[in-house]
């Protein structure tokens, strides 16, 4: 292991002398020992390095801590594992372990095991790969499985029968993919084909669990490649229904509108390599989610998918309680960004008014920035001269937007008239009225009959004031 950095190196000689001071022999195993042959592991700030011992991992993780002189130490009794925080790395200690698990549940009967026994139970030939950290093997690579050379073949596989492996636990199905899209991996075709018959037991498996791992793929560099899997197995079809919904094409009279399944994974792809974090890639995964259930033929005019944005944006909320994702102000933020993905688009014409820019950049506030990304991201026509008509459209949109916040000040627009205000000046009490004189003054500023200023908000109020006051 002489190629790997000096600041891990002497972490595992310490390791290593723990467990000979408490008589366990102990292994470097997982993530760490791939990563370290895909050559990732030397530029990660923060790393989780896994070791299993054969006996206890609490009593050599507390061995360790006291070798290290630290007590950042955390142990897990009811799971027989434990943790260091040291430096920049998060070390993790667990007992070798030999499972078996019944058909109705991911849950294992865990019973203590050899190294061999804790091998097995891997999901993957590339997580299977572990090295000794004992005196007369120091360094050596545990490879049963053929982990290196998979690899080298950059493919996923399973170290056992994959409808075992993923009859045990399904979730595996998705880290599969999951992996398969972050490391830019095939699936081999037997661990594939196991995927598509075993979909089904995906079922038995959290919310919290599945997000976890659909997270990781939205993350993706390229996450339509996991979302493709995800619908070419089936997986995708029994937790997220809708989506699957948006494949197909119909057409009447040979007129036919463009594949929304496909077109949605371009524009997630897209907001990816425009550098979208995980929210703005949710609102591109659900921009369009509502246009099966608004698609209708008009005569004359062909294929529509009227109001398919307030519909979507309706959605928004119940899809993501059923997935499990946060019904905070992330989802609220998702929702606002599928209402107004339409809006920009709108608004590009010479004649626009400062007036619709207003109420856009009222609308969106801060997210103005966000929803142009998504907007540029929704252009995945074939055609170069659309492409560039349609970037040359949103610049004028923009060069708007920006025209009319220096001059408004809309962003993050507060009404200039308080309600505290409204009720000293025209001597009234709280109630209805107060909210209905604010939003005249609002409407007022929006479509630029007074300019958002207190002063001028104040005229505007005494002059109408006899309309809401008897």
């Amino acid at each position: 292991m002489q190629d790997i950095h000096p600041k891990h190196n002497k972490v595992f000689e310490v390791i290593s002398k723990a467990g000979e001071e408490v008589g366990q022999d102990v292994y470097v195993v997982g993530g760490y020992v791939r990563d370290f042959y895909l050559n990732r592991t030397k530029e990660e700030k923060n790393l989780d390095i896994d070791f299993v011992t054969v006996g206890s991992g609490i009593k050599l993780a507390r061995k360790v801590a006291d070798l290290l002189g630290t007590d950042r130490l955390s142990v897990f009794k009811q799971f027989g594992t434990a943790h260091i925080r040291y430096r920049a790395m998060d070390l993790e200690f667990v007992g070798a372990r030999k499972e078996s698990y019944r058909r109705d549940s991911r849950k294992p009967i865990v019973e203590d095991g050899t190294l061999q026994d804790d091998q097995l139970r891997r999901d993957f030939t590339i997580n299977a790969l572990s090295w000794s950290l004992n005196r007369e093997t120091y360094g050596q690579l545990i490879d049963p499985f053929g982990g290196i050379q998979d690899l080298k073949k950059q493919l996923i596989r399973t170290p056992v029968d994959p409808l075992t492996t993923f009859d045990d636990d399904p979730l595996r199905m998705m880290r599969a993919i999951r992996f398969a899209t972050q490391l830019q991996f095939d699936i081999a075709k037997k661990t594939y084909r196991a995927i598509e018959e075993m979909a089904e037991r995906i079922e038995i498996i959290s919310k919290e669990r599945i997000i976890e791992e659909l997270n990781k793929i939205v993350m993706a560099p390229k996450p339509s490649v996991g979302f493709a899997h995800l619908f070419k197995t089936g997986l995708l079809h029994h937790f997220f229904p809708e989506m699957v919904k948006l494949h197909g094409v119909s057409e009447v009279r040979g007129v036919r509108h463009k594949d929304n399944f496909w077109h949605t994974l371009k524009v997630l792809d897209n907001v990816a390599e425009m550098g979208g974090d995980l929210w703005l890639r949710w609102a591109a995964i659900m921009h369009d989610i509502a246009k099966p259930a608004t698609q209708k033929f008009v005569k004359g005019t062909g294929w529509t998918f009227h109001g398919h944005d307030a519909v979507g944006a309706q959605w928004v909320k119940r899809i993501f309680r059923r997935l499990g994702l946060p019904l905070d102000e992330r989802m609220r933020y998702v929702r606002k960004m599928v209402r107004l993905h339409l809006r920009p688009i709108a608004l590009v014409s010479d004649e626009v008014t400062d007036s619709a820019i207003r109420r856009l950049i009222y609308e969106a506030g801060d997210d103005i920035d966000d929803l142009m990304t998504l907007c540029r991201a929704d252009i995945t026509s074939k055609n170069d001269y659309k492409v560039q008509q349609y970037n040359r459209n949103f610049d004028y949109v923009e060069q708007k937007i920006e025209e009319v916040e220096k001059k408004d000040r809309m962003r993050k627009w507060k009404n200039p008239i308080t309600g505290d205000e409204i009720m000293e000046a025209l001597n009234i009490r709280p109630g209805p009225v107060i909210g209905d004189i604010k939003d005249a003054i609002k409407e007022a500023i929006l479509d630029g009959d007074i300019p958002n200023e207190h002063d001028a908000a104040f005229e505007f109020m005494m002059d109408i004031k006899d309309q809401y006051i008897d």
